[in-house]
């Protein structure tokens, strides 16, 4: 795919976007592959994220709160 996303800085807003081929490229590629994908994202942002935001997390999960 080629990335199709623009950033901007300062007061614009942070804009991003993919071409219809685009689309059309990711569709075709197989489950397994976009579930991998899927997966490393979420351990990226699971790994990203502050502990306190964990916590809160796993307490709206539990329904604690």
């Amino acid at each position: 795919m080629t990335d199709g996303g623009q950033i901007k800085t300062g007061t614009e807003p942070l804009l991003y976007y993919k071409t219809k081929e685009d689309i059309a490229e990711y569709r075709r590629k197989p489950v397994e592959l976009k579930l991998q994908w899927l997966q490393a994202q979420m351990e990226f942002f699971h790994n990203a994220m502050p502990e306190k935001a964990k916590r809160v997390r796993e307490k709206l999960r539990r329904g604690h709160l």
